[in-house]
């Protein structure tokens, strides 16, 4: 179980043991408790994870549901009775509350205690506090009439099992519920259980799935459909969300502690990739990720990674992430004809703010501009990079789009001229030659040092998706062939994946897939797409090349949002682009 928590800058998981997880399902029957056998998971609607299952003689089809706008979830079962006579079975939750785990990137246990009692607040119902000097969290199970619940201490965890007896005739089928509140504290835990009860287990899985049905996206074929939206929910799930304490809507890389850089914000993540799924399926949230963007976290803009406040996790300057939200912001605009947010305050000092930090990386006389770290945020080579610059050219053309639209001519004027001269400066220190062909250096100098390099987070390969020159301009497709031919090291030409890589992680890339989505590879990417699992059907940072398993950044939740995006425009029936 995670929460978003601002007080504390990042995450808090719940956990059990290894042997002993936080939850587990259990069945007896005669006194004799039975596994659940042949088990066989899926997602409801491309998003809500139910599986079936054997125990003893009874069906299982469970359920676990995390309803929309509600703080909690449901565990519910449909136990169905196969046999021609009448079954007695006791069917519950057992486990234990082991840790708390504080999450930015590394996990670190939280020393402060776990406790439980019962609560005044529903007839004497258990309510499980991480308490301090004051409580920091508080969860509340709430059995449905004629449970059992049990807990005890165990050293300094929990044990304990809520149950139910239930008697199946022959052919008969019955649903038992159990409802998890989460609150700040016991009050707003039990309360928020109490609002799933009252309402019903059939009633929040009507509204998750409304709520799911209206942002999900079409596709031409059923698996690229399947992946597609899986992708997509994942992404607005894992990638946004509410902290529990002041309930400030953040973005963050993942709110999966399996994904190793988890819990914390980064402008290029959360805009470049987690935004245009988002964007395309909800227009309203969209505009709210862009405002916490303009307003928490803008004045650190650029800068490696920060904390879900806004101030600085990790520093060093990343041009690539000063544009970001500048582009976010003009693909907004563009989707919904909403240019009056230019206007609001915040947003006008904030792109001041970009435009001057912009400034202070341009070279004293030519109209590049410098970053400390690479798209990987891995360490420069040479520090003008020609992806980064292309990317500046393009906030100056959307920013003077945008002007033209508000009627400010002369701002304009000046915006398009300086991006010109960006185009102009790029195609006359950027293009080098190598192998007798004049293609795009990764990096320069601008005293004669280039290096031929790629990286799949931010890709010469997607310069003309980016409108910066034609799929048919020369120096653009001999760039193209030198990244995938065999020779280059990270190529991955020849084998079963076969995607770029990078000396960050030297694997098959997703958001190398993405990119070759974008750049109109559709077969290409279908046949890779059907030959990987990712993680478990979820993008993850890089991938085996022969096997297609992850290899690296499981539950990467914004490349999750940047694969579904790259999907509907490659695949999606509303997109225009078959």
């Amino acid at each position: 179980m995670t929460l978003l928590y601002m007080r504390y800058k990042g995450m808090i998981s719940l956990r059990g043991r290894e042997d002993s997880p936080l939850l587990r399902p259990f069945v007896k029957q005669d006194n004799m408790k039975y596994d659940i056998k042949d088990i066989k998971w899926n997602r409801q609607y491309h998003w809500v994870p139910s599986f079936k299952g054997i125990a003893g003689d009874i069906k299982i089809n469970a359920t676990i549901l995390a309803p929309i706008n509600e703080r909690g979830f449901v565990y519910s079962f449909a136990v169905e009775n196969p046999t021609d006579k009448e079954v007695s079975i006791e069917l519950g939750l057992e486990g234990t509350w082991s840790r708390a785990i504080h999450e930015i990137n590394e996990s670190k246990e939280i020393e402060a205690k776990r406790i439980f009692y019962k609560s005044n607040w529903n007839k004497g119902s258990y309510c499980f506090d991480l308490k301090d000097a004051f409580t920091i969290l508080s969860f509340a199970p709430m059995p449905e009439e004629g449970m059992t619940s049990v807990a005890n201490y165990n050293n300094k965890e929990i044990d304990y099992y809520f149950s139910k007896e239930v008697n199946i005739a022959p052919g008969e089928e019955k649903r038992v519920n159990y409802y998890f509140g989460i609150g700040y504290e016991e009050v707003a835990a039990i309360t928020s259980a109490k609002e799933m009860y009252r309402r019903g287990f059939e009633y929040e899985f009507k509204a998750t799935y409304e709520w799911l049905k209206k942002r999900m996206k079409r596709a031409e074929d059923e698996n690229i459909e399947r992946i597609l939206n899986e992708n997509l929910f994942f992404n607005f799930f894992f990638a946004t969300g509410k902290t529990l304490d002041t309930e400030d809507l953040v973005l963050v890389t993942s709110r999966s502690p399996r994904y190793y850089v988890s819990a914390a914000y980064w402008d290029r993540d959360s805009l470049l990739w987690s935004f245009p799924s988002i964007l395309i399926a909800d227009s309203q949230y969209a505009k709210k990720m862009l405002n916490y963007v303009f307003k928490t976290q803008i004045k650190n803009i650029g800068i490696h990674s920060r904390y879900i406040d806004g101030t600085v996790l990790e520093p060093g300057f990343e041009l690539d992430e000063l544009c970001a939200p500048v582009i976010a912001l003009y693909n907004y605009v563009v989707h919904t004809g909403d240019y009056d947010i230019i206007n609001i305050p915040e947003y006008k000092k904030g792109i001041e703010s970009i435009l001057e930090i912009l400034d202070e990386h341009r070279h004293e006389s030519i109209e590049l501009y410098d970053t400390f770290l690479q798209p990987t945020d891995d360490m420069i080579v040479y520090p003008y990079l020609t992806y980064n610059n292309i990317l500046v050219w393009r906030i100056l053309k959307n920013l003077g789009e945008i002007n033209e639209k508000l009627g400010n001519l002369d701002k304009k004027e000046e915006l398009f001229k300086r991006a010109d001269k960006v185009k102009t400066a790029i195609n006359e220190n950027c293009i080098v030659e190598h192998k007798g062909k004049k293609i795009f250096a990764w990096s320069v100098d601008l005293q004669g040092n280039f290096n031929i390099y790629d990286e799949p987070p931010g890709s010469l390969l997607l310069s003309a998706y980016m409108g910066f020159c034609s799929y048919e301009d020369e120096v653009y497709v001999d760039t193209v062939k030198n990244i995938k031919d065999p020779s280059y090291a990270y190529s991955f030409a020849n084998c079963n994946i076969a995607e770029i890589g990078c000396e960050h992680a030297p694997h098959p890339w997703i958001l190398s897939l993405c990119n070759s989505l974008l750049c109109g590879e559709k077969e290409h990417a279908r046949e890779i797409l059907m030959k990987t699992n990712m993680d478990n059907g979820i993008a993850c940072e890089s991938v085996n090349e022969h096997t297609g398993q992850c290899e690296t950044g499981a539950a990467f939740a914004t490349c999750a949002g940047f694969l579904a995006y790259a999907l509907y425009e490659g695949f999606g029936l509303n997109s225009g682009k078959k």
